[in-house]
């Protein structure tokens, strides 16, 4: 993972991700559930890397000549 990917391509989505991480993350503190931790960070890894839950945002990254 380089700084572009951090820093570039913020969409709805991307923040939505970031925002549902945090406060999972605040539950979580709060009532030391195992399952919202995970989520937790299911939620903010999707976040910071741009990743979706299929995949697809990267579909062009690989050209066949």
């Amino acid at each position: 993972m380089n700084k572009e990917t951090l820093l570039t391509d913020w969409n709805f989505m991307r923040i939505l991700r970031l925002g549902l991480g945090i406060y999972i993350a605040a539950q979580a503190v709060e009532t030391q559930s195992l399952f919202s931790r995970v989520v937790t960070v299911i939620f903010l890894f999707q976040a910071i890397t741009n990743a979706g839950c299929c995949g697809s945002n990267k579909e062009n990254q690989f050209q066949y000549h």
